[in-house]
């Protein structure tokens, strides 16, 4: 019987252009494939334990003859590219809904409107990936006072301000009433506040940041565990792109290791339910995000030591951050999905899903939860045969 279910969702994770990548802009995309390449092979001998090798060609990643997990990789069926409809159709929603289309930033309508709840100009407002937008706008957002605003060409608005300008609490409220405000009207659905302190030279967008988006339009697997009387811990954005929404409790965290440290905590703090964890491994170079994936992977191989029966842990993605594409932002691709625990059978290949809200309905399988509206679930080839 599974009592627990710890998930590792890593941002940017791809392993390969959907079909209809060309209809967004990415043919061709294949994030894991082309970081490998970027700095000569990855070493990830966890994850390639697990089976990820097994799931796509990557340089330096291994086809192990006998992995110690499943694997495959799961599709999206949702319309539009980003941590929020990556992460709600992993958790059983999907969105059909079209998408706004701000590819060439937002129009001056749009900024009038957002600068009139602010109470003050703001900088930028284009299509442009974060730290890109702090290294062009920094030294004239502490020196005017303005704060520095861009899009990832869709649903999201990235709002940054340094304390000294707008004080945290108030960065957050005038993101919460950004959200409310400008939902309807402008299809902006979430929100990221971004709270900047000290010198230029030392800002990382993975700090303190909040994302204020609005409820998942169906139901997820959080609502069905919650009504199971399961407990339900977010740590990292995971329980903020659910708005709150069925968790028992959201653990914020400063950086992806620290959400990482949170989570091995967790091992004998909370006994069953699911540890949902959202993480910004993924830096905007490829380098940096080499480095940090391989770190993961040193860290994932202690959490595997504390599974114990009835565990399931998962590593997959949300959506895809090829290194090849300028703009740094999500790209249209396949995430891939590695599944342990003991007794658990290992080396099975869960194939090519067509949506990712398969995991989703597997998960609340798994935790004797009430079935999904939407996908298949996959818990019967975990079984130990």
């Amino acid at each position: 019987m599974i009592n627990r279910v710890i998930l590792l969702t890593i941002e940017g994770l791809g392993v390969g252009a959907l079909p209809d990548a060309p209809e967004y802009g990415d043919a061709g995309t294949h994030t894991l494939s082309h970081l490998a390449d970027a700095v000569d092979g990855l070493a990830l001998p966890t994850l390639e334990s697990l089976g990820l090798g097994h799931v796509s060609e990557i340089r330096g990643l291994r086809t192990m003859a006998q992995p110690i997990g499943s694997f495959g990789k799961l599709g999206f069926q949702s319309r539009g590219v980003d941590s929020l409809t990556g992460h709600w159709e992993l958790a059983g929603c999907a969105v059909t809904e079209e998408f706004p289309d701000y590819s060439q930033g937002y129009p001056d309508k749009l900024s009038a409107e957002l600068e009139a709840i602010l109470g003050r100009p703001t900088l930028g407002k284009g299509v442009v990936a974060g730290q890109e937008a702090l290294s062009r706008h920094g030294k004239e957002h502490l020196s005017g006072k303005m704060p520095i605003v861009w899009t990832d060409g869709r649903r999201t608005c990235h709002l940054a301000a340094h304390d000294t300008i707008i004080p945290p609490k108030e960065l957050f409220r005038l993101c919460r009433e950004m959200r409310k405000r400008m939902r309807d009207s402008w299809g902006l659905w979430r929100i990221v506040a971004h709270p900047l302190a000290g010198d230029p030279a030392i800002w990382r967008l993975d700090s303190a940041r909040r994302d204020f988006a609005i409820e998942p339009p169906h139901q997820t697997m959080l609502d069905v565990l919650s009504r199971a009387s399961q407990i339900l811990i977010a740590v990292g954005k995971a329980g903020d792109l659910f708005s709150g929404r069925g968790i028992t409790r959201t653990v914020q965290t400063g950086s992806w290791t620290g959400a990482m440290d949170e989570v091995g905590k967790m091992f004998s703090k909370v006994p069953r339910g699911l540890v949902y964890v959202s993480l910004d491994v993924l830096e905007v170079g490829a380098p940096e995000a080499a480095v940090a994936l391989q770190d993961f992977d040193r860290r994932l191989s202690g959490l595997l030591e504390q599974l114990r029966t009835g565990d399931i842990l998962i590593v997959t993605g949300d959506h895809g951050r090829d290194p090849r594409k300028a703009h740094g932002l999500p790209t249209r691709e396949y995430v891939p999905i590695v599944v342990t625990g003991p007794r658990l059978a290992q080396g099975v290949n869960l194939g090519t899903r067509r949506s990712a809200a398969d995991l989703g309905q597997t998960i609340v399988e798994a935790l004797r939860g009430q079935a999904l509206p939407v996908g298949d679930s996959f818990l019967d080839a975990l079984h130990a045969g």
